[in-house]
């Protein structure tokens, strides 16, 4: 019999794949579960386990950002302009969202 904790998780938990690779998205606010508002700016941690992974990634996910803004703080960049498979999984949640890295180089 499964425990309900496994059923109904207290916590939002990803497991990701991308490219062949695994790890799990996870987040410390229980009301991304349960409540709509929370999703306007939230954190989401990363970790994959792999030798390169030295401490997990800090993620922030503002789901109301426009892309003219997200281009305004990442300099540069055109419409082709290639995004991380994390991110990408992200925003097949969270269509449109901006994800911030917070300083730690994106990968995976």
């Amino acid at each position: 019999q499964v425990s309900p904790a496994l059923r109904t998780p207290r916590l939002p938990v990803w497991l990701c794949s991308a490219s062949g690779r695994h790890g799990v998205l996870f987040g410390t606010d229980r009301r991304l579960l349960s409540d709509w508002k929370a999703e306007r700016t939230f954190q989401l941690y990363f970790y994959s386990g792999r030798q390169e992974q030295t401490q997990t990634a800090h993620l922030t996910v503002d789901t109301h950002s426009h892309h003219w803004e997200e281009a305004q703080r990442a300099g540069p960049c055109g419409p082709g302009r290639r995004r991380p498979a994390l991110e990408m999984a992200i925003r097949t949640k969270w269509a449109g969202a901006s994800v911030s890295w917070s300083g730690t180089e994106p990968f995976f």
